[in-house]
């Protein structure tokens, strides 16, 4: 119900054969141009706040233009830029990007793809990615000390410049062994693209850098490439075949858009780069050694298209899990109990829940029990006005549950902040006078935030936290709080100290908290909370177990200082909080 944001999508387009091959066999000088059209809007939910583009053309002239971007902010800035798009976009490698923020920067700059410009086409870098790093003031603190100077302070300007310096260091290599070999003019520079070896420019850039992230990349003298953190956090697919090479943030994706079978396409392998140079030759190389596997598992809960043949499986799985928990939150009383399920993201999970009740042999009864009615209009400003509004953004069907009588099972794909549980949904789902309302999570308690390029909030605003402060304070441990904060304010990097928070409840007392703080005044129907396990998560999804935002095992250094860090922010806002109110 509280819609998670996810920070980006890519997708590249590498055509193998002469521009005119494509024309010829497929009638349109566009064909790459609508292929990355159709895979990015395929990615659309990953990324509604801006789009771009860019483009190379092998063929362009000296004196002509040969390196080509656009870009859009708003929800249909996917078709806002291939409006823009003429003849001129006629090229042989294509990169497209959809933009979710996770640091609330906004405005055209900090839409991708990012271009830093040379005369040298070799020396032409063009970035986009999906990532969030975690150490950026340290790469920044290494840019300046060699005297760089960023125009912009971000994670994506950053990259760009540390990668065009490594790009450039590479040039003036082969530029140095060209002259060695006697070559002179227009021979150099044939040297000098025929050279280009990306993995060393891959190497000394980002072994810098500590995060989540796919990172995509074209240059002016046609390198492509993609390549996928050591930790595997954020996912990458790519296929390819005589005609082309393309890459995707998701498998159905590509599957769907080149009419492909599930095995055709390949996962990129954490640290891993697929690599095409200019003559259109592919390599996989290790980039960096592999870490930890911590491939994401919100991926696979919430994110990644359902479609997909294994997301699908897992999230079936997800409800499977939850049926004892379920069944005994309502007492076995299974012919008086209506299931449903919201937003659209949960259903897979929801079919995987009843379908587990009818192994069993039970008659289930299914009905569409909430609707979303309508959006949020930003013109409300006043806080009275919205809230009011945000009541009503999802309705009902009444007559859909037995008054008194039935209980009413309602499966969602998670519970972050709660905010839209206690302004609207339990507030209208009272309205039918269940016997019993019991709201079901696919995933487990999201007790921390997420810093590899999803939105999950502050630490503060995440209602699982704010149960089990109120926990510690109700049973006298506020002591507990204060030991967090020393530990820490003193040793960030030790381990995350805020795990201790959690420590002294059990996972069903964190639930009965949250319920507690979740219900709206005045409402009447009792409510009970049933949440995912981390075990019954790590079985339904064996092969992504990064879950760092319901365990708080953080898989890089970054993840862990900043958690820390976002703890003494909280304690210290808490407590400024607190004077400004006795002022």
């Amino acid at each position: 119900m509280e819609q998670l944001k996810h920070e980006c999508g890519v997708a590249m387009i590498r055509l193998l054969k002469p521009l005119e091959y494509y024309e010829k066999k497929y009638g349109t000088w566009r064909y790459a141009l609508n292929k990355l059209y159709l895979m990015m809007e395929k990615q659309h939910n990953r990324g509604q706040e801006g789009a771009g583009l860019a483009c190379v053309n092998l063929n362009a002239l000296v004196g002509e233009e040969y390196m080509f971007r656009e870009r859009a902010e708003g929800k249909d800035a996917i078709t806002e830029i291939f409006k823009r798009v003429d003849h001129s976009f006629a090229g042989h490698i294509y990169m497209g990007h959809l933009r979710y923020s996770t640091t609330g920067k906004s405005g055209l700059q900090y839409v991708h793809p990012f271009l830093r410009r040379n005369n040298w086409r070799a020396k032409n870098l063009c970035l986009c990615g999906n990532f969030n790093m975690t150490n950026i003031d340290e790469v920044f603190d290494f840019l300046t000390l060699q005297g760089q100077s960023p125009r912009i302070y971000g994670d994506s300007y950053i990259t760009l410049e540390l990668m065009g310096h490594r790009l450039d260091r590479e040039v003036e290599r082969n530029y140095d062994d060209a002259r060695l070999r006697g070559l002179k003019g227009l021979f150099i520079t044939r040297y000098i693209e025929d050279n280009i070896q990306m993995a060393n420019v891959l190497r000394t850039t980002m072994s810098h850098f500590d995060g989540g992230y796919v990172m995509c990349g074209l240059t002016g003298s046609g390198e492509m490439f993609v390549m996928r953190d050591p930790w595997g956090i954020r996912p990458a697919y790519y296929y390819m075949d005589d005609e082309l090479v393309a890459v995707a943030s998701e498998r159905p994706v590509i599957q769907t858009t080149f009419e492909l079978e599930t095995d055709d396409i390949h996962e990129l392998l954490p640290g891993q780069s697929l690599i095409v140079n200019k003559s259109g030759k592919s390599q996989l190389e290790q980039i960096l050694p592999t870490r930890k596997y911590s491939a994401c598992s919100f991926e696979r809960i919430y994110f990644s298209r359902g479609s997909d043949h294994d997301i699908y499986l897992e999230r079936k799985r997800l409800g499977e899990q939850l049926t004892p928990a379920v069944m005994e939150a309502i007492g076995g009383d299974i012919s008086h109990t209506v299931f449903s399920y919201i937003p659209n993201t949960a259903e897979v999970a929801f079919h995987g829940l009843t379908d587990s009740f009818r192994r069993l042999e039970h008659d289930v009864r299914i009905e569409k029990v909430v609707w979303k009615d309508i959006k949020l209009r930003t013109f409300i400003t006043e806080d009275a006005e919205r809230n009011d509004l945000a009541a009503h953004v999802y309705d009902i069907t009444y007559g859909s549950v037995n008054p008194h009588e039935d209980n009413l099972v309602i499966i969602d794909d998670s519970v972050v902040r709660g905010t839209t549980l206690k302004e609207s949904i339990f507030k209208i789902l009272d309205r039918l006078h269940p016997k019993k309302i019991v709201m079901v999570s696919s995933s487990p308690q999201i007790r921390y935030p997420d810093y590899y390029g999803i939105d999950m909030s502050s630490l503060g605003e995440l209602c699982a936290f704010r149960a089990a402060i109120a926990l510690i304070r109700e049973h006298g441990m506020s002591r507990l709080i204060d030991e967090t904060y020393s530990a820490c304010k003193s040793q960030p990097l030790a381990r995350n100290h805020v795990r201790a928070i959690y420590a002294p409840f059990s996972a069903e007392e964190i639930s009965r908290k949250i319920v507690e703080m979740l219900r709206p005044e005045g409402m009447t129907t009792p409510v009970d909370m049933v949440f995912q396990s981390i075990e019954g998560l790590h079985e339904a999804c064996p092969n992504h177990p990064g879950d760092w935002y319901f365990t708080g095992h953080y898989p890089t250094l970054g993840g862990i200082r900043m958690v820390n860090q976002a703890f003494v922010n909280y304690v210290e806002n808490e407590e400024k909080r607190n004077i400004d109110t006795t002022i």
